[in-house]
C-alpha cells in the first residue's frame, strides 16, 4: 500500500495544483459577480433588482453540474470554443456568485440606513458612500459566511471533473480506472481536500467565536 501511495501522490498533487488555481480564479470571479448582483439587488432601480433576483434564484435553484455542462457544451453548440479551465472558472463563478450575492446583500442590508443619510448630509455621493462607508462596515458581517462559501466552491471543483478537467478528483478517478484500489486513492483525494479546507474552516470558527465574545 505504501508503494501505491508513493506512486500516486505526485499525480494527485498535480491535480491539486489545478484545483487550487481553479479555486482561486473562481473565488475572484464569483466574489466580483456576487458583489455586483448584491448592489443591483439593493438598488432603487426596479429593473436592476429584478435582474439580480432572477440571476440569484435561477442559479441557487439549479445544480452546479447543469451550469458547467451548459457553459461547456452550450458554447460549442453556438459555434464557439472554450477550453476546460475557462469553462470551469466561468461555471463556478456564475454558480457560486449567486450564493455570494446573498451573503453580500445580507451584509449591506445589516448596515443601518442612517449611515446612508449621514453620508449624504456630509456631501458624499452614492458611490462614495457605498465604497467608503457601507462596504467597509459589511466586511466583518460577511467574512465568516463568505469564507464558508469559498469552502463550498473549493469542494465543488471536484464536479468539474465531469467535463474532463484534470483536477484532483479527475486524477484520482484516472488512477482508480488504471490500477483499482478506490478506497486508498479516494482516501488520499479526500485527505488532500481536507488539508486545503480544514485551515479555512478553523479560521471561520475562530472568527465567529471572537465576534460572539466581543
Amino acid at each position: 500500500m505504501s508503494e501505491l501511495i508513493i506512486s500516486s501522490l505526485p499525480i494527485l498533487l498535480k491535480g491539486l495544483v489545478v484545483t487550487l488555481l481553479l479555486s482561486i480564479a473562481a473565488i475572484v470571479g464569483s466574489t466580483l459577480l456576487g458583489l455586483l448582483a448584491a448592489v443591483l439587488r439593493t438598488s432603487r432601480l426596479p429593473v436592476a433588482r429584478q435582474i439580480a433576483v432572477f440571476y440569484t434564484e435561477l442559479f441557487r435553484g439549479t445544480p452546479v453540474l447543469i451550469t458547467l455542462m451548459f457553459i461547456y457544451f452550450g458554447v460549442a453548440y453556438f459555434g464557439y470554443e472554450i477550453n476546460l479551465f475557462a469553462a470551469g472558472i466561468l461555471g463556478l463563478s456564475i454558480y457560486q456568485g449567486a450564493y455570494i450575492a446573498e451573503v453580500f446583500r445580507a451584509g449591506i442590508e445589516a448596515v443601518p440606513k442612517g449611515q446612508w443619510e449621514v453620508s449624504w448630509i456630509l456631501g458624499l455621493s452614492k458611490r462614495q458612500t457605498f465604497l467608503s462607508v457601507i462596504l467597509p462596515q459589511t466586511r466583518g458581517i460577511v467574512l465568516p459566511p463568505l469564507v464558508g462559501q469559498y469552502l463550498s466552491l473549493i469542494k465543488d471543483t471536484s464536479i468539474v471533473s465531469m467535463i474532463g478537467m484534470s483536477e484532483l478528483m479527475h486524477q484520482g478517478q484516472a488512477i482508480v480506472d488504471r490500477i483499482g484500489q478506490p478506497v486508498v486513492i479516494y482516501g488520499l483525494v479526500a485527505l488532500l481536500y481536507f488539508v486545503v479546507c480544514f485551515p479555512l474552516s478553523r479560521w471561520v470558527q475562530y472568527h465567529q467565536t471572537r465576534s460572539q465574545l466581543s
